[in-house]
């Protein structure tokens, strides 16, 4: 094993005990640090991360300004131990973040979303309803997919009706509580994966081996169900290709949340912050973001603001 591997263990090791969800950040430093390996490279710096991006560059800027920005904090690491490793400067990938704008799916979308994942081929049966119940869960609780898949059966509390998000973002628990059709509906799960697999100790979400569903796992089935009922175009060799995502799943439980309070005449600004617990997010601004993303909630917001000043004239 090589000393960048090495530090690359430690490193990641520390940023876990901190609280990270490294899952992306794991592969994409691996990657790296596997091409460093195969340049004989014994330390990190800006020219080998610019042969890396030649070598594999077919991607986007930004996916690439992404990778930057991961590779440059581990350099960061890495010279603090030893000077040889550069730190690479900040504009050498120059980048504009932009927030991509959420797809809010409609009703009838998701549940051509669940039932295509109901159809699901494996040989007990057992992806289809995983899948199905996995895409339901979270576009009923708006959940991230990685805190769905991080679930084990221990956090869902039957007699409550209540999930206890243990790794949300940055570290953070959580509890979120399930309308009685979701508890239902993992109850069901629950005894039909156990009765195909047997007791299951550990893993809420997992596959026919027993083994916890991955990110990757999850992220390319709904790619394939998108395909199949036309959200995203067909794909060869398997490919994810383009169109909504997984996590606007999220987005169109927060916006469809914040439509029903304009619409029932709740005051949005004190439901906000229940919202911005119940999703999991460090910052309140983060739930005010779907105002001004969503057109819909954005005229919602104005009405709300213009209607006394005609009132009162």
């Amino acid at each position: 094993m090589s000393n960048l591997r090495q530090e690359l263990d430690r490193y990641l090791t520390i940023r876990r005990s901190l609280g990270y969800d490294l899952g992306s950040t794991e592969r994409m430093l691996k990657r790296f640090i596997a091409f460093a390996e195969s340049e004989g490279a014994e330390y990190v710096s800006a020219d080998l991360f610019l042969r890396w991006q030649a070598a594999f560059g077919n991607a986007s800027r930004q996916t690439w300004a992404g990778r930057f920005v991961v590779v440059r904090r581990f350099a960061e690491w890495l010279h603090g131990l030893d000077p040889s490793n550069e730190i690479m400067p900040r504009g050498l990938m120059p980048f504009r973040a932009r927030r991509t704008g959420p797809y809010i799916y409609s009703d009838a979308e998701i549940t051509r979303i669940i039932d295509a994942a109901a159809e699901l081929p494996s040989t007990y049966g057992l992806r289809a309803l995983t899948f199905s119940t996995l895409f339901g869960l979270i576009a009923i609780t708006g959940l991230r997919i990685n805190e769905a898949l991080a679930l084990n059966t221990d956090d869902f509390d039957t007699e409550n009706g209540v999930l206890t998000v243990r790794r949300g973002k940055l570290g953070k628990a959580r509890l979120v509580p399930l309308a009685a059709s979701a508890v239902e509906r993992l109850i069901q799960y629950i005894t039909k994966r156990d009765r195909v697999l047997g007791k299951v100790r550990q893993a809420l979400f997992v596959n026919e081996c027993g083994e916890r569903i991955t990110d990757c796992c999850a992220r390319y089935n709904f790619a394939s169900v998108s395909q199949s009922i036309g959200l995203r175009a067909p794909q060869r060799f398997g490919r994810h290709g383009r169109g909504p995502r997984i996590h606007d799943l999220r987005h169109s439980f927060a916006a469809r949340t914040i439509i029903g309070w304009y619409r029932t005449g709740k005051d949005a600004g004190r439901e906000m912050i229940k919202l911005s617990t119940y999703l999991g997010h460090s910052n309140p601004d983060a739930t005010y973001w779907y105002l001004e993303a969503v057109p819909e909630l954005l005229e919602l917001a104005a009405g709300r603001v213009i209607e006394p000043a005609v009132g009162e004239a």
